[in-house]
């Protein structure tokens, strides 16, 4: 599949049941999913990743890394998120190569100028709103989103709350990539609520 037609991104933290919810999610209908472990030590972090990349790769669908292009290297995963803080993206485009998923975060218009000009495949914006995943950073609303949208030749995964009920309006503001973190991660069924999320979607861009 077009790595642009990909729309429903999970980012999701290590949990005890890890191997249950990514299955869970994945048969709901997430199409993307990344590990982001910012305390593990590095043996921990690749054991659980390969636990998700094994899954992810059963449904076809690819696996990202947070934060360790050398991780990510030694695990054979698709990519890597990276923040404005973390590693360089060409450094990551260096280790990772010329094919490999390179994602980077932006908050701000000042950000997203050299973001533009960064060797990446997708480039995410927001907290639309405030949210415990990015705690301190405030949310830029929709227009920075939107703004990202427009300028960028990359796909642009909205991330902050997103839930159902945002997707009609985000799409209506041409926005057609969500990153989702608790609205999965904190659901009671996480299945069903992929689900919700992916009819949402489908209902907005399906062909």
């Amino acid at each position: 599949m077009d790595f642009s037609l990909r729309r429903l991104y999970l980012c999701t933290p290590d949990r005890p049941d890890l191997a249950e919810f990514v299955t869970a999610v994945l048969d709901g209908g997430v199409d993307i999913v990344q590990l982001r472990d910012k305390h593990a030590d590095a043996r921990v972090i690749l054991e659980r990743a390969a636990l998700v990349q094994e899954l992810c790769h059963s449904y076809g669908v690819p696996f990202i890394l947070n934060d360790r292009p050398d991780l990510a290297l030694h695990l054979g995963a698709d990519g890597v998120h990276v923040g404005q803080d973390d590693a360089p993206v060409a450094l990551c485009r260096t280790l990772l190569g010329p094919d490999a998923i390179i994602g980077l975060s932006t908050h701000a218009l000042e950000e997203l100028t050299p973001a533009l000009a960064e060797p990446v495949t997708y480039l995410s914006a927001g907290p639309i709103e405030a949210t415990p995943t990015k705690p301190g950073r405030i949310g830029t609303g929709v227009s920075y989103a939107a703004a990202a949208t427009e300028r960028a030749s990359v796909p642009v995964f909205v991330t902050g709350g997103i839930t159902p009920a945002h997707i009609g309006p985000l799409a209506a503001e041409g926005i057609s990539h969500f990153v989702v973190v608790r609205a999965l991660t904190e659901a009671a069924d996480p299945g069903a609520a992929a689900r919700a999320l992916r009819s949402a979607i489908d209902a907005e861009f399906s062909s």
